[in-house]
């Protein structure tokens, strides 16, 4: 297993899936259910997110190719989509892209349907995790590179469904100031991965800037 592309791939996904930023909002969701229920949602979501996550992976490049985008095109692109997500968790300001717009979040439906939409998506899987997942998806060379990819987002899930399904425990703990502090710290690390993202696919669009690098 390549450790390094592992500790990278969990870094920058663990970041952008921002469980800590995610508790609150499932916790108002499901605030009106019972911890038993609660629990029964944070699975089914996070089997949501195995789902998303696994076809992201397998498919996501396919279907870039199908549509003629290539991996460098999504590097920028999803870059600068990663970047602004970022700024927002730097702002303390939750993004659209994750959390709905209010029209949306106004039309959430009942508690058992909420494991998938919004909770699995968009809020832990939005455009970022999607982006994160299939950029990364196009790095892996070999098996071990695949080993490495599926525990790290294996590692990752785990944390959310653990997480979660404590939630209303943990939430006794987690004060607004911690999550506040953990927010910008994982957006701090969230940019230099959005630049770096970036500047790699800038690279290899335009060679010039390689040589002047």
């Amino acid at each position: 297993m390549d450790i390094t592309f592992a500790i990278k791939f969990f870094g920058a996904l663990f970041a952008i899936m921002n469980p800590l930023a995610g508790l609150p909002i499932f916790l108002g969701m499901t605030e009106d259910v019972g911890s038993a229920v609660q629990r029964k949602i944070a699975l089914k979501m996070t089997f949501y997110i195995v789902v998303i996550g696994v076809v992201a992976a397998l498919a996501g490049t396919q279907v870039l190719k199908f549509f003629g985008i290539s991996i460098h095109d999504l590097q920028v692109a999803g870059g600068l989509v990663v970047l602004g997500l970022a700024f927002s968790m730097l702002h303390g300001s939750p993004s659209s892209m994750h959390h709905g717009t209010e029209q949306e979040q106004s039309d959430f439906s009942d508690s058992d349907s909420l494991a998938f939409y919004p909770l699995a998506f968009p809020v832990m899987m939005g455009p970022g995790s999607l982006t994160t997942m299939i950029l990364f998806a196009g790095q892996t060379k070999g098996l071990e590179n695949w080993i490495g990819y599926f525990v790290a987002f294996g590692v990752v899930v785990l944390m959310v469904a653990v997480l979660f399904a404590l939630g209303s425990r943990l939430s006794k703990y987690l004060t607004s100031s911690a999550r506040v502090i953990m927010s910008r710290v994982m957006g701090l690390i969230l940019a230099a991965i959005a630049i770096e993202m970036i500047f790699d696919g800038a690279k290899a669009l335009l060679p010039g800037l390689a040589g002047s690098a």
